[in-house]
């Protein structure tokens, strides 16, 4: 977001009433030796009278309570400042959630964090926030993971995003939500940290009365409906139940893999296909395991026998768009272009909007010289993101 210049002012009395035309004001007392911060718009150095706004001093508050400007000499009037602008605006925390959530389905992640630190600012430690800025900083490391490549700054990228994600699931976890609990699980067990996700998904099963806090991910969608509420809830305890059943039937919490997964995500693929391969003698039918096996070997450059682990992977079950997108890697620096293209394939029906699935599709394209299919695969990439490494390269 642009930021302007802020300033401090003493508020004109006749300024008052456009601030009880805002909102709830009735129960709040002014205090007019106490000055507002006034955000001025960008570019622009002072104001006037008839140009200032109840708007621009709500900005410059929220900005002042936010800290994106540096740390304020008048924290001291903080609690002044946090009473104002919850009167005038009583509904801001629904408001502004709706607004980040918005921001980060379209994509718009930095944005959507801003808001949720300037939230942050006007409602501390309030645990709906936490799990919201939680959920919207693991949806853009994953989309830089799906647009990053193995190596620069793609990968560089995405395992900070992955750090940063861990630190907030922590943080919100410090006082959480039931939904905090059932969400930290889903993204523990995304990471292959099974441990970590079985003592949270087993957690959030126990729970009878699932706490919900206004601006929650679920009341910010609409989905405040007691019923709807209850049907929503039943979908996540019958999904933490089968993620802990997968856990313990493949025996994912198991010492072996939990060291592979973390040896890869430091990139050392030889001590963790070790690793793997010792899970794999006491778990011969994983086929998260495999999958891991089969990463090492490809990021090694072991083609033929990366993809032999991957279609073990989905023999033993673990049928989905990653498994296939991995296989057809493999199979394309193998000279398999058919059966590399066949994957892809099966993996872009899994998952349409995979830019990883459809700039592959390009590369393989590229590989066979049909350059204009090539060019559509890579045009569809930017479309979705328009920072894929592959498809820029291209262009």
């Amino acid at each position: 977001m642009e930021q302007g210049r802020r300033i401090y002012i003493t508020v004109p009395p006749a300024l008052y009433a456009q601030f009880k035309e805002h909102g709830e004001t009735d129960s709040f007392s002014f205090n007019p030796s106490i000055p507002l911060p006034v955000e001025l718009p960008p570019g622009e150095t002072d104001f006037t009278a008839e140009t200032l706004s109840v708007e621009m001093i709500l900005s410059g508050i929220l900005r002042e309570l936010s800290g994106t400007s540096g740390p304020s000499p008048y924290q001291e009037r903080f609690d002044y400042y946090r009473a104002l602008v919850k009167a005038v605006r009583p509904g801001i925390l629904v408001e502004l959630s709706e607004a980040a959530i918005l921001k980060a389905k379209n994509g718009d992640h930095d944005t959507a964090l801003e808001i949720f630190d300037v939230l942050s600012g006007l409602f501390p430690r309030h645990p709906a926030i936490l799990l919201n800025r939680a959920l919207v900083l693991e949806a853009r490391a994953e989309a830089a993971a799906a647009s990053g490549t193995e190596t620069g700054t793609g990968t560089t990228s995405a395992l900070a995003g992955v750090v940063s994600a861990e630190l907030a699931w922590e943080d919100a976890l410090a006082a959480p939500l039931n939904d905090t609990i059932f969400y930290a699980g889903l993204f523990y067990f995304k990471q292959g940290e099974y441990d970590r996700a079985a003592e949270l998904l087993t957690l959030y099963i126990g729970e009878e009365e699932p706490p919900l806090a206004a601006g929650s991910q679920r009341e910010v969608s609409g989905e405040t409906d007691a019923e709807d509420n209850a049907a929503v809830d039943g979908e996540k305890q019958k999904k933490a139940r089968e993620l802990l059943e997968e856990i313990r039937e493949n025996g994912l919490d198991d010492d072996a893999f939990r060291e592979a997964c973390a040896l890869m995500r430091k990139d050392d693929e030889e001590k963790a296909i070790l690793k793997i391969r010792e899970f794999l003698e006491r778990n011969p039918r994983a086929g998260k395991g495999w999958f891991i096996l089969g990463w090492g070997l490809r990021r090694l450059s072991r083609w033929k026998d990366g993809a032999a682990c991957f279609e073990k992977a989905v023999e033993c079950g673990l049928d989905n768009a990653d498994t296939r997108n991995e296989l057809a890697i493999c199979l394309m620096e193998t000279g398999d272009y058919a059966g590399a293209r066949k994957e892809l394939e099966k993996a872009l029906k899994d998952d349409p909007d995979n830019v990883k699935i459809i700039s592959n599709l390009g590369t393989l394209a590229v590989k066979q010289g049909r350059n204009a299919e090539a060019e559509a695969f890579f045009r569809a990439a930017l479309e979705l993101d328009p920072n894929d490494p592959v498809a820029k390269a291209w262009r």
